[in-house]
């Protein structure tokens, strides 16, 4: 049967994951996985129809339990009830204000693994989320020696693809509508979709990925509008929320890939290597990738607050 609408072209050479905490939602769609993070499932746990979710986790944790420890089944039950829905991973987050403790975050990714492994969960369907710092990295080259599979979130320069590259990551997820944002508030211009920063970040670190023959996996993340999303069609895998799928889902027009392997084979690139020292000097260089890192980790860690706040008004 030929595709006809835009979502199902565009299931023909990218992997469509689900950017949302909220299950029935997820349903309508039929990603392959899903992500979320600490606003997702604030905004979800926030909901009536998931007040369940709270109680069980209170319920399976106890009452001498630490609130990192509630937070931590928490996630894990979403994962669990999503796991349900789609066929293939899911990524949870590890908690943002870890993000510069290299042993804390590996700590906390265990401790995570270990709940999924008492459920049942293979580790090969679960993607540890870990924000994109030095430590943050070196962790994830740990965490991924031992098997445990990580998702490099609120990454937003090529410095921080390359190391996530040398790392041997499972999988990075480049913020394309966050991009966009920072330099539409430094320039004041709009951008078509094919000029979008975002869209060219991930042009570009897709491009050396595959040039260079590494086999971390490239997500697309964080999208403001369907064009971006077109324009990184045939990208490894893209996470999109659920307004944005609904707009695909219902688009009729056709799905070119603009991302391919072959073509990136060709490109004239030179290897490139970070370590510590030049890695933060790198960053340090891209004002966009500093700010928009800084920020991230600011607000999720802000939204996980919110969540221990929520947790401890229902504990009374």
């Amino acid at each position: 049967m030929t595709a006809t609408n835009q979502l199902e072209q565009l299931k023909q050479f990218t992997v469509v994951v689900a950017d949302t905490g909220d299950f029935a939602t997820m349903k309508q769609f039929a990603p392959r996985d899903a992500t979320t993070n600490p606003s997702l499932i604030l905004k979800a746990a926030a909901m009536p129809d998931y007040a369940w979710l709270i109680d069980r986790a209170l319920a399976d944790a106890g009452r001498t339990a630490s609130t990192a420890q509630v937070i931590d089944r928490l996630l894990v039950l979403f994962g669990l009830e999503i796991l349900r829905i789609v066929p293939g991973r899911v990524s949870t987050e590890v908690d943002a204000r870890l993000s510069f403790d290299r042993d804390a975050t590996v700590a906390k990714a265990r401790e995570i693994i270990g709940l999924y492994q008492q459920a049942g969960i293979p580790r090969e369907r679960i993607l540890i989320k870990i924000a994109s710092t030095w430590e943050g990295i070196q962790a994830a080259a740990l965490l991924q020696q031992e098997g445990i599979r990580c998702n490099l979130t609120l990454l937003f320069s090529f410095a921080q693809a390359v190391a996530c590259a040398a790392a041997r990551v499972q999988l990075i997820s480049p913020f394309v509508g966050r991009i966009l944002d920072w330099h539409r508030k430094s320039t004041g211009q709009e951008y078509a979709p094919a000029e979008d920063p975002g869209v060219r970040s991930v042009t570009e670190i897709y491009t050396y990925y595959k040039k260079f023959g590494h086999a971390t996996e490239v997500m697309g993340a964080s999208f403001r509008n369907k064009g971006e999303i077109l324009e990184l069609a045939g990208c490894d895998l893209l996470t999109i929320a659920p307004a944005l799928l609904a707009e695909l889902q219902a688009g009729t027009g056709p799905v070119v890939r603009k991302l391919d392997p072959a073509a990136a084979a060709t490109a004239v690139l030179q290897p490139v290597s970070f370590d510590e020292k030049h890695f933060r000097f790198a960053l340090n260089e891209d004002a966009m990738a500093t700010e928009k890192t800084a920020e991230g980790i600011r607000l999720f860690s802000a939204d996980i607050v919110k969540l221990e706040a929520l947790l401890a008004q229902k504990r009374g």
